[in-house]
């Protein structure tokens, strides 16, 4: 178990800003996390879990650890006629093992083709898109307590999954180690065409589904289409979060904005029943914000969820921009936008 020092950190997050690591722990085996568990240089420092730094903002250096989840491992757990359960490991990257099951016609998390981050990290944001989000089809969480460097089992009920969060995005945060996801995928077809923009991609380029791949090329299609290449322009995807609000508020909105766009979601979440969800994309879009650029960073000429690096930005200055985003949209439209990613 080697610990560095002083470690940067920006080939370490998609939006490629400068920032160090007081201290950084690389995790390739359980045994490497017990170890590092009961390192001083682990408890007395505070403690950052890095996945694909996909989801993360730094804006300043981190004077704490940095432990990157590496540990690999896809493997069927349990089958049937009717169903698999797979277990990833989390250090796999999502796309490997969207990948897996796809490729073995199983159906449930080709709607995620393409999200960016590694496998542990999925359970903590409850990562959604097109239609499905993990909670669909996750089995279990297996997690290391940070304080009694135990193992526990966390069933879907107990992960308390809302919209772009979980319980180890709140009352759990920083208190557990995600070491491994087990999901339920259906042998069967139980394809999701449901959400706006996958069906208006279909049916304009005639495709017919057939099998799980034939989604899962299409909704690569779609993200390739709108989302910069963080290799190319440092980003993190989605910036912020989309909006909910409740039936009377969307009255009192749509007589101001008769144009707003608007979609009901399946009642499942308590935080969630009763409400809308409006896209916040559109609402930076209306603020004219769509690919405008300052200085060294901007929003996306393709999609305006998407806050971009053109180069040499801090991560002050994409905060500074978020934060502008922010107010523009509550100035015109009394609609509070939050950021879906971690900002340090």
């Amino acid at each position: 178990m080697e610990i560095k020092k002083n470690f940067d950190l920006k080939k370490y997050n998609t939006f490629g800003v400068e920032a160090k690591a007081g201290f950084f722990a690389e995790i390739n085996s359980e045994q490497d996390l017990i170890e590092l568990l009961n390192l001083p240089e682990f408890k007395e420092n505070e403690k950052l879990f890095l996945g694909g730094g996909s989801n993360v903002l730094f804006t300043k250096d981190f004077d704490g650890i940095v432990i990157l989840n590496k540990l690999k491992g896809i493997e069927i757990i349990k089958e049937s006629e009717d169903f698999v359960l797979v277990k990833s490991m989390g250090g796999e990257w999502w796309k490997d093992l969207v990948n897996f099951a796809v490729e073995r016609g199983y159906w449930g998390i080709e709607n995620l083709s393409l999200v960016p981050g590694t496998v542990g990290a999925t359970p903590v944001q409850n990562i959604g898109a097109y239609g499905v989000e993990l909670k669909d089809t996750l089995e279990q969480v297996e997690a290391y307590e940070i304080k009694t460097v135990s193992k526990k089992i966390f069933t879907n009920k107990e992960c308390e999954f809302g919209y772009r969060d979980s319980v180890f995005k709140n009352k759990l945060k920083g208190q557990y180690f995600i070491s491994a996801v087990v999901l339920r995928l259906s042998k069967k077809e139980s394809k999701n065409i449901r959400y706006k923009a996958l069906q208006e991609y279909l049916d304009k380029n005639k495709i017919e589904i057939k099998n799980v791949k034939d989604i899962s090329n299409a909704v690569a299609e779609i993200r390739r289409s709108k989302l910069p290449d963080p290799k190319v322009l440092g980003n993190a995807g989605s910036f912020f979060k989309n909006v909910f609000v409740d039936f009377k508020k969307l009255e009192e909105l749509k007589k101001k904005f008769p144009d707003m766009p608007y979609f009901e979601e399946p009642a499942d979440a308590k935080a969630m029943a009763g409400e809308v969800k409006i896209p916040a994309g559109w609402l930076i879009e209306k603020c004219d914000w769509k690919g405008k650029r300052v200085g060294n960073v901007g929003v996306h000429e393709k999609q305006a969820l998407v806050l971009v690096n053109y180069g040499r930005a801090t991560g002050e200055e994409i905060k500074n921009l978020s934060e502008r985003i922010i107010d523009s949209v509550y100035q015109k439209f009394g609609l509070k936008l939050t950021p879906e990613i971690n900002l340090i």
